[in-house]
């Protein structure tokens, strides 16, 4: 398998992380979207040139949940990232969109503005504040957000909320999530070695667009 990605992209981390929790091995391609050349490359797999972009064999899959429905229901020992019960399945669905539709969108917003040095408004902080009360609350006397079992939700939610530590976000205010975290980083064989990559990529394309980079 190829993998067009970059790690400091999010959709990324969650499908390099899977892939690793999967015991997958993987052919890393970097791509970087700003990159003319690579993005080149990249349309001759992709004509969307979005990545992550995986290539299985010949098989081409793009969109990072596309990819880790793919992934799991190709490769998992069973169905347990992924059930193939309608309830269990509408669970993991909506934690899916919850993640695309209201913790990235509510996160991107304080990130625009805490990185540029804006003023800061009301209604983004309430509305991050509202999808971490969200996400405790999914996680209230659960092991995992959509349950007692892993799923492939779990892994673009950790990595949207550990993504927070470049705000210097306080989670201490939701004890699940900071329980949940710690949990997920035992499922991802090195993931310290990722997060150091990401870091240090984050930290450079950050710095080269004039953002203030947090001490």
């Amino acid at each position: 398998m190829d993998l067009y990605y970059h790690i400091r992209s999010r959709p990324c981390q969650s499908v390099a992380f899977l892939l690793k929790h999967l015991g997958l091995e993987v052919n890393h391609k970097t791509i970087s979207v700003y990159d003319a050349d690579d993005l080149e490359t990249l349309k001759k797999v992709n004509p969307q040139h979005t990545i992550p972009t995986l290539v299985d064999n010949g098989h081409v899959v793009w969109e990072s949940y596309a990819i880790l429905i793919y992934l799991v229901e190709k490769y998992a020992l069973d169905d347990s990232l992924y059930p193939k019960d309608p309830k269990e399945r509408s669970v993991v669905n909506q934690r899916l969109f919850f993640d695309i539709g209201t913790l990235q969108k509510s996160m991107m917003a304080y990130f625009q503005l805490h990185f540029r040095k804006l003023p800061m408004t009301d209604e983004v902080v309430d509305k991050l504040k509202r999808a971490l009360e969200l996400l405790e609350t999914f996680l209230q006397d659960r092991t995992y957000t959509a349950g007692e079992k892993l799923t492939i939700a779990d892994f673009p939610l950790f990595v949207c909320a550990s993504s927070l530590q470049w705000a210097k976000y306080d989670l201490a205010p939701y004890p699940n999530i900071v329980r949940w975290a710690a949990r997920m980083e035992t499922h991802i064989p090195d993931l310290e070695a990722m997060r150091k990559a990401a870091d240090e990529s984050i930290r450079v394309l950050l710095a080269s667009k004039g953002y203030i980079i947090p001490k």
